[in-house]
């Protein structure tokens, strides 16, 4: 049985921005998009490891603030021609919470 965090409310994050939350899996983000759907990435781009919470959202995507990598909120790969990825984690919004998991990690590639 998934057991879920309740993170806060949607607005608590900034749209086309993020919140990092601490876990024992160190620190997550948790990404809101300008459709309002909300990803969660552990904060660590695997490029450099620069924290992608301080990147730019745009689409389903974040751009890493230290050298530009562009990783996908959907599954944390890296996109285009560089590769590597970093841990996803199951999300839900119900009644305009944020609920995370992290019991699932879901594992890329």
């Amino acid at each position: 049985m998934t057991q879920w965090i309740d993170i806060g409310q949607l607005e608590d994050i900034p749209r086309l921005g993020s919140r990092v939350v601490e876990s024992v899996h160190g620190d997550i983000a948790i990404f809101r998009t300008k459709e309002d759907k909300v990803f969660a990435l552990r904060d660590k781009c695997p490029h450099k490891g620069g924290a992608l919470s301080q990147g730019i959202v745009h689409g389903e995507r974040v751009t890493c603030p230290l050298h530009n990598w562009v990783i996908s909120l959907l599954d944390g790969e890296a996109q285009g021609f560089d590769s590597g990825c970093t841990p996803a984690y199951p999300v839900k919004l119900e009644n305009n919470r944020v609920y995370l998991s992290l019991e699932q990690e879901r594992k890329t590639g």
